[in-house]
């Protein structure tokens, strides 16, 4: 009987350490343990970038792998996958990443959805024109343009639903489409935030080719998205994203990325919480 018992209590031991193994690696989303695996955009220069020799570089990234080293994971622990827009809450949902850093505006109908931390920038909606092109100097002028803006984003349903409803628009899967059709006129303007867009203008294949319009059309609060109720990690990026800006590296980084294109960014947002 005691043999039983003994032999009973061996084997339970031996289900629950291997329980316990198995939840102790790779039940985080997005991450396996001693990996992570983060969200960015790859064809936004200044912000996320994917760069010939396979290496990333932006504001975004570099906010990325300050965020990732203060939860505890060096660069080299860092996995990259790409978010386009239209694909950054599906990612989120399914797992697919522990969080997203891909100028992510933060508004109502994505909080439905996703968590974000931050904000961690303040930008504005402006639009890419033509160096040449002075027909555009206000919204209104878009009703009768061919306006270009990548799908999911919100620049484009800002401009149809309020601003120009009457404008052409085109949507397409990446900025550099849109850019590509703007330099071949395809297009008359490109729309989204100030910042990608003087990431790209400021491109030395790019320069003195566009301008921005310099108009201000929203306000476009930059957050990390991450999965819908986890707030203790939205507690720890929050916490990353102070120590970033009271150490100084945000003002570091902006001026790194967003200095040589002349671009005028807005002081660092508060942190909701």
């Amino acid at each position: 009987m005691k043999l039983r018992n003994a032999s009973a209590a061996a084997a339970a031991a031996v289900v629950l350490a291997l329980t316990a193994t198995a939840c102790g690696t790779g039940s985080d989303s997005g991450s396996n343990g001693d990996k992570i695996t983060i969200g960015i955009k790859f064809d936004q220069p200044g912000l996320g970038l994917k760069t010939p020799d396979g290496s990333y570089a932006g504001f975004d990234v570099d906010v990325a792998k300050y965020v990732a080293k203060e939860l505890g994971y060096d660069e080299g622990k860092i996995t990259w996958k790409q978010a386009p827009s239209a694909e950054r809450e599906n990612l989120i949902k399914n797992g697919d990443v522990k969080f997203v850093v891909a100028s992510y505006s933060i508004n109502e109908k994505r909080l439905k959805e996703v968590d974000f931390a931050g904000p961690y920038f303040l930008t504005h909606q402006d639009l890419l024109v033509r160096a040449d092109d002075t027909s555009i100097t206000k919204v209104e002028d878009l009703n009768s343009k061919k306006l270009c803006s990548v799908t999911g984003s919100t620049s484009a349903q800002n401009v149809k639903e309020k601003l120009a409803p009457q404008a052409d628009l085109q949507q397409l899967g990446g900025y550099s489409e849109c850019l590509t059709g703007l330099e071949n006129k395809a297009v008359d303007a490109l729309t989204t935030d100030a910042s990608i867009l003087a990431g790209y203008a400021s491109q030395k294949e790019h320069q003195g080719k566009f301008k921005l319009a310099g108009l201000s059309m929203s306000d476009e609060n930059y957050g990390i998205g991450l999965k819908k109720g986890d707030s203790d990690l939205k507690g720890k990026i929050n916490k990353a994203l102070e120590k970033m800006v009271s150490d100084g590296t945000w003002d570091k980084l902006v001026k790194q990325h967003f200095g040589p294109s002349g671009y005028k960014n807005e002081p660092a947002p508060k942190i909701a919480g």
